[in-house]
């Protein structure tokens, strides 16, 4: 029996077989929602040969949908058009798989269900003790405490698990650099922000060699492609400047600060949620392609527990699409125990 994961987000799409395949799909789900079944069926034929698909989503949320409960309906039924009515099962955050037509009628357990798949994955790497698994993606960070290898958050909807800082809202791509940080130092002086959509933290990361350049890709603040030159530009505009006002060393010690600023954030949700287990971590996870940041943000938060990567364990293609890899392990364990 083989199996298919989709993580289906609001702009990114991720799929993995749970053994080497894996991919990541950049696809703006707000702007083109009836665009999804097509995007669904390229994936499958690009993809190892699988009999059965199994879901998770984060994609809900997207504004074209009016309520969770709409969006998890639109993107089953698109995942069931793409997919010629294949086998198909969906995760609850509760850990079950069921069919679509059962998780239709429970939306609130199917929305933002990804980090559960991937805290009950990881926790095959901390089965003693209390851990900490810390993913950090292009949007968004998860925070959640394990105990004995199982995930204990305490919040099971997105905004039950913000106000416990085990969501944390921020990600080394999309995340806006004017809600990271309120002021920049510009040639000695600190400059406030622009409060408007210049810059993303990938353009930080750009620069700062966090993330790699990649011309082909335009999902970026100002629809140019997603390279250093580009990113020192969209950079400049964050203190109203241009390229002629802001220079190489100018944009570098920017993207610092707002490097600077977004692992102060993250470090303070994570000592929230540290705070609030029973004892401090024996071992700290690693996953997402912004596992760099979660290095910084425990450094700044003096938290020197013992890390795993699921970068090194897994390799970086599947770490980046964590998830839907370790849906995939798991829907084959269950059906092939």
């Amino acid at each position: 029996m083989n199996w298919l994961a989709l993580d289906i987000g609001g702009a990114n799409l991720k799929v993995a077989d749970g053994r080497s395949f894996a991919e990541s799909y950049s696809f703006a789900l707000w702007k083109d929602p009836n665009g999804l079944s097509q995007q669904v069926r390229t994936i499958i034929s690009e993809a190892p040969k699988a009999d059965h698909l199994v879901i998770t989503m984060t994609g809900e949320l997207a504004d074209c949908f009016e309520n969770k409960a709409a969006g998890v309906r639109h993107i089953l039924r698109m995942v069931n058009e793409g997919s010629d009515n294949r086998h198909t099962r969906v995760y609850l955050v509760d850990g079950r798989m069921v069919s679509p037509q059962v998780a239709v009628t429970l939306p609130q357990l199917v929305a933002a269900s990804n980090w559960h798949a991937l805290a009950r994955f990881a926790g095959r790497f901390a089965k003693t003790g209390g851990a900490l698994l810390i993913d950090v993606g292009s949007t968004t960070t998860d925070i959640i405490p394990l105990i004995e290898g199982v995930p204990v958050a305490q919040g099971k909807s997105d905004t039950e698990r913000m106000m416990l800082g085990e969501l944390f809202y921020t990600g080394v791509e999309r995340s806006p650099v004017c809600a990271v940080a309120q002021t920049v130092l510009y040639r000695g002086q600190q400059c406030p922000v622009a409060q408007e959509v210049f810059a993303t933290m990938r353009d930080a990361y750009l620069l700062l060699a966090g993330l790699p350049e990649d011309p082909a890709d335009h999902n970026t603040a100002d629809g140019r492609p997603a390279t250093k030159a580009a990113a020192k530009v969209r950079i400049g505009r964050v203190i109203a400047a241009d390229s002629d006002e802001v220079n190489h060393r100018d944009a570098a010690a920017i993207a610092q600060c707002l490097a600077d600023a977004q692992a102060l954030q993250l470090a303070g949700a994570i000592r929230k949620v540290v705070s609030a287990m029973p004892a401090r971590p024996e071992k700290i996870i690693l996953s997402g392609h912004g596992d760099f940041l979660a290095l910084n943000a425990l450094r700044v938060a003096n938290i020197s527990t013992k890390t795993h990567s699921l970068r090194n364990e897994l390799g970086p293609t599947l770490s980046r699409v964590g998830p839907a890899h370790a849906l995939a392990v798991l829907a084959r364990e269950a059906t092939n125990p």
